[in-house]
């Protein structure tokens, strides 16, 4: 899919967190949302990595080696260029007095482990939206189907549309790129990613299930079908 934050200059996120598994999987996530990624495995590893030139944000684990990350969160608050530097608490600690403890030491936000990853990156996202870093995406429009990409929301007409994650990404794909055909290797590469290995007829599928979403009864069919070359978003001949 096109960066999930648009085609601007990829804000950097610095994840510090000393479980290597999980690790993978923030940055494999937030790649694919179109972030940059820079890592730390301890808290003065962080330390260093923002002194050598501060993240748009910071995914800070709790438990850290050398430093908390509470102590991490601390130090940079102290430093005036990186006072408003926006930080996101991630811990395995629920209790109510862990979240006030990392509130009031600084983080902007707090997340606990387990958590949703779609959740998690509502959150990044928000954050970045209010420091500047992210713009507010607006709208996508073609006939009489919109989609708010700020609330992550798609009607058609006046009807509310119900979308999985991968049908809503390859709705904002066709929607940003309205009447052009793509092949399925194409979308395969847009919306899944050329590191994921996905048979090419797995769009088909979820095509379907995109055009069972969208096409209402007695609503024409939004989504044209090109013989031997692929799909577009366009009012079927």
């Amino acid at each position: 899919m096109p960066d999930a934050i648009g085609s601007l200059a990829k804000p950097t996120i610095l994840v510090v967190e000393d479980e290597a598994p999980l690790l993978t999987l923030l940055r494999y996530n937030l790649e694919k949302q179109g972030f940059r990624v820079e890592e730390a495995t301890d808290g003065q590893e962080a330390l260093l990595r923002v002194a050598e030139g501060p993240p748009d944000l910071i995914l800070l684990d709790w438990m850290l080696p050398q430093l908390s990350g509470l102590e991490v969160c601390r130090q940079i608050r102290r430093r005036p260029n990186t006072r408003d530097l926006p930080i996101i608490m991630v811990t395995a600690r629920t209790e109510d007095q862990d979240a006030v403890r990392a509130l009031d030491t600084g983080a902007d936000d707090y997340i606990a482990k387990p958590y949703v990853m779609d959740a998690l990156l509502a959150r990044i996202r928000a954050l970045l939206r209010r420091s500047g870093a992210v713009p507010v995406k607006g709208r996508l429009t073609y006939a009489d189907l919109v989609m708010d990409q700020d609330a992550h929301r798609v009607t058609r007409g006046s009807r509310s549309l119900h979308l999985g994650p991968t049908e809503y990404r390859l709705l904002e794909f066709f929607l940003s790129h309205p009447g052009r055909v793509f092949t399925r290797e194409q979308l395969l590469d847009a919306v899944w990613g050329r590191d994921i290995h996905v048979e090419p007829r797995t769009v088909d599928v979820h095509i379907r299930r995109l055009r069972k979403a969208v096409n209402g009864e007695g609503e024409a069919d939004i989504i044209r079908t090109v013989r031997s070359a692929g799909y577009a978003l366009d009012v079927e001949e």
